[in-house]
């Protein structure tokens, strides 16, 4: 099992907030998106950003915290 220094943690809560922003102004996105094509592609790419939200979590949960 990994351990995570606080520095690490810190890295990955940054990462899982990015990724969290990042999805939900390609779902805001594609919702106002008049296009279908440009709309499912917009709701593809917010998709791809929870499930690596979902594997960043899994990986967290995985490890110990360090202090």
């Amino acid at each position: 099992m990994n351990q995570l220094t606080i520095r690490e943690l810190m890295m990955m809560e940054d990462e899982l907030r990015a990724e969290q922003i990042t999805g939900k102004t390609l779902n805001w996105c594609a919702s106002q998106c008049q296009d279908v094509s440009t709309r499912e592609l917009l709701e593809r790419m917010a998709e791809q950003h929870q499930l690596r939200i979902a594997e960043l979590s899994q990986y967290f949960n995985r490890t110990d915290h360090v202090q």
